[in-house]
């Protein structure tokens, strides 16, 4: 009787092992053909990772290889929701908002992504990132990342621009040559253990591509020295707005380029438009006399008139159809020279008139007004000019001297730089060469002829008017030492939004280049509403002065340097 209730059980024991083998085998069947991809992908999510690896941005240097734009290495955080619980995310919640400074709400919903991975915050200053470890929180990580860093601040911020979070160029120069400068990013798979911690090795890699470097044409120092005395001025005369343009007239070179107001490049996501805008490219205003160098050049070019020949001023009031037209004070008889020294509006007029409304469109196409410039920024437009079929019939009195037309300050430089060089018309740049990370270049700019716009010896015998300009006329302040200075000044009304001109605001300008014999710098200055004096001779021929002067000092001085020194590079491109 025992055994065989023995026997009983043993089999039942048996049959009991037996079925549960067989379901243990059907469900390790099931898991393994028909779970296990889902199973295996979970595992790999689990102890496996996918961080992307960020290239390094190129670097932005001035000529002499100063850097503009950087990148330094910082901390991002980032979290791991889906291996949270509910505490451990209440947790994080309640202790990062005033270290992040970011709302509870904000880290509420990045907690409650059912994701590996989700980012907090990215490029931490070093405070923050060190007083995040100190909590020693459980499900966040830091990943290394560049953060674009700017050592001068506000210098040529106009030029520069700056690049977003994700390190993609969004203003100027970083936007223009971001292909170049971004790079490609990698990818890396890290491993994890089963506490989701980070292993220090890479089951996979694929290593990021470094963007290139830029070295651009303008110098620092005579970047320096123009940013300085445009703000002088621009703070001095309570003006609304300022652009001080400086080119190398030979080359179409950007020495310099600034506005006002400026921006600092570190704290760009707190400035407003305004602040961003660079007038010096996308800014249309009436030149006012600063014009008259297209009249003057066309009279020459075409061989209507001499420098001495006489014209009436009409003691300063003249009829031209339905409308009186007055100089500043008035004028008789003066030579074409004196005409253009004293800013007489009627004896330009009158210039113009001789030489007709074609002829005039002509040269004022030539000079490159109502075009791009061409420069390598972004946002450039090409300005106002009516043709001649639109012209009234106060127009040929109107636009010789700088009405009716609409130019950029970049315009204006071009211009002046055509007669300073003698008489070609140049694209200007601001990017010299592009390099990659060892210094090697991959692509190189060179200066480009745009087309003659008058003979040589009319731009020589300009360049002698715009000098009387300077010695005997309206540009007397814009005169320095023993160096021979040309140059011609403009007083423009503003428009008012009823589409008469103002009597209270105006646009001061003045364009030049020096020395006037052998021409290195040519420099634009425009002032929007100045106040109380508003005279282009009064308030922006001292800023040309000071910026042309010291300019030169520094050319000259850096000239010998060179000449007594060899260039020593080390492995951060830098000179010694």
């Amino acid at each position: 009787m025992y055994t065989s209730n023995y026997n009983r059980r043993a089999k039942a024991v048996f049959f009991i092992f037996v079925i549960f083998f067989l379901i243990c085998s059907a469900r390790l069947f099931f898991v393994q053909c028909f779970h296990s991809e889902y199973l295996k992908s979970l595992a790999n999510r689990q102890h496996n990772l996918l961080v992307e690896l960020e290239p390094r941005r190129g670097t932005i240097f001035d000529a002499n290889l100063r850097p503009q734009a950087v990148n330094l290495a910082v901390d991002s955080l980032y979290a791991c929701p889906i291996e949270l619980s509910e505490i451990e995310k209440e947790d994080i919640v309640r202790k990062l908002p005033p270290v992040l400074a970011v709302s509870r709400s904000f880290l509420e919903e990045r907690l409650s992504r059912k994701k590996y991975f989700v980012w907090l915050a990215r490029k931490l200053t070093t405070a923050q990132a060190e007083a995040i470890k100190q909590l020693k929180l459980r499900g966040l990580g830091f990943i290394k990342e560049s953060k674009r860093s700017y050592p001068n601040n506000y210098l040529a911020s106009h030029l520069i621009g700056f690049a977003g979070l994700d390190n993609r160029g969004l203003e100027d120069i970083e936007l223009y040559y971001d292909k170049y400068l971004r790079g490609e990013a990698g990818w890396a798979l890290v491993l994890r253990d089963a506490r989701q911690n980070r292993l220090n090795f890479y089951e996979n890699m694929m290593q990021p591509k470094d963007g290139y470097d830029l070295v651009l044409t303008i110098d620092e120092v005579i970047q320096y020295i123009a940013e300085r005395e445009l703000d002088k001025a621009y703070t001095m005369y309570y003006a609304k707005g300022a652009s001080i343009v400086v080119l190398e007239p030979d080359t179409g070179k950007v020495l310099a380029l600034a506005n006002r107001p400026s921006v600092d490049l570190n704290t760009y996501a707190t400035s407003t438009t305004d602040l961003l805008r660079n007038r010096a490219i996308c800014d249309l205003f009436e030149p006012g006399s600063v014009f008259k160098i297209v009249t003057a050049s066309a009279a020459l070019e075409e061989g209507k008139f001499t420098e001495e020949d006489k014209i009436f001023c009409e003691n300063g009031s003249y009829k031209l159809a339905n409308h009186i037209l007055h100089d500043h004070r008035p004028h008789g008889m003066l030579t074409f020279r004196e005409v253009i020294e004293q800013s007489s509006n009627i004896g330009v007029s009158k210039i113009a008139q001789a030489l007709g409304s074609d002829t005039i469109y002509k040269y004022i196409r030539l000079f490159g007004f109502g075009s791009k410039a061409g420069i390598d920024l972004p946002g450039e437009i090409v300005g106002m000019i009516k043709e001649p079929r639109q012209w009234s019939k106060t127009s040929i009195g109107a636009v010789p001297m700088g009405q009716e037309v609409g130019v950029t300050a970049l315009q204006l430089a071009s211009a002046i730089s055509a007669i300073a060089n003698g008489g070609l018309l140049m694209k200007p740049y601001v990017v010299e060469e592009i390099r990659d990370k060892s210094g090697q270049p991959i692509k190189q700019f060179s200066p480009v002829e745009v087309r003659r716009v008058i003979s040589e010896e009319t731009a020589a015998r300009i360049r002698s008017i715009l000098t009387g300009v300077v010695e005997n006329g309206t540009g007397k302040l814009a005169k320095f030492g023993d160096c021979s200075v040309a140059g011609k000044t403009g007083t423009a009304q503003k428009i008012e939004a009823n589409g008469t001109y103002s009597h209270d605001k105006f646009y001061a300008s003045f364009i030049g280049f020096a020395p006037a014999d052998k021409p290195v710098v040519a420099i634009v200055v425009v002032l929007d509403e100045p106040r109380p004096y508003y005279f282009g001779g009064v308030v922006a021929a001292p800023v040309f002065k000071n910026v042309a002067r010291d300019a030169l000092r520094y050319l000259k001085s850096n000239q010998m340097f060179f000449a007594n020194n060899t260039l020593v590079f080390n492995d951060a491109g830098r000179t010694h």
